[in-house]
């Protein structure tokens, strides 16, 4: 179903809930595995899931359309995530080297969480990136979104992500020769 059949029905009152269980089923997957590469663990990023559908759904009649629906659920996402991660080390009074140890942890005891060595090791690495390189290097090597999107998604230039995207990728290469 396209976005917009699903914008037409939610703004009927009558097909209002029919065109919100469609946009759940079209988005929840993504944005789920978009928190969940952002806060590693399982039941927080099902609990942040259902925060982001909580906010579309009092939101959604004043979207605006001037962007895609993707790009503002993302945005949504986007911001949960951020700020569960700020409160997180405000919480527990964690530098960001600690929240990284933390979540580096639970990948390393989480039996959800499989895959290759490499794969661990990339995990590992991206958890010591600040929290805007990991999101731009997620959106754009796992999500495969366009830095056109990402921009969108982010309030940022395309200049600066790519900037980001870079100076993320050199810090992975370097974490995982020294490792």
């Amino acid at each position: 179903m396209e976005d917009k059949e699903i914008l037409e029905k939610f703004a009927n009152p009558d097909s209002r809930n029919l065109a919100f269980n469609q946009l759940i089923r079209k988005y929840q997957q993504k944005i789920y595995w978009h928190v969940r590469k952002m806060v590693i663990d399982h039941d927080d990023a099902d609990d942040l899931t259902q925060e982001v559908f909580i906010k579309v759904w009092k939101n959604l009649e004043n979207f605006r359309q001037d962007a895609q629906l993707y790009t503002w659920l993302y945005r949504i996402a986007t911001n949960e995530c951020l700020t569960f991660l700020s409160s997180k080390r405000k919480k527990f009074f964690l530098p960001i080297n600690d929240v990284a140890a933390e979540l580096t942890e639970k990948i390393d005891s989480s039996p959800s969480i499989d895959g290759d060595e490499i794969q661990l090791k990339l995990q590992k690495a991206l958890l010591r990136l600040p929290d805007k390189q990991r999101l731009v290097f997620n959106m754009k090597y796992y999500d495969e979104l366009k830095y056109e999107e990402i921009s969108e998604i982010l309030g940022t230039s395309v200049g600066a992500l790519k900037a980001s995207y870079h100076h993320a990728v050199k810090k992975i290469e370097e974490f995982i020769k020294q490792d």
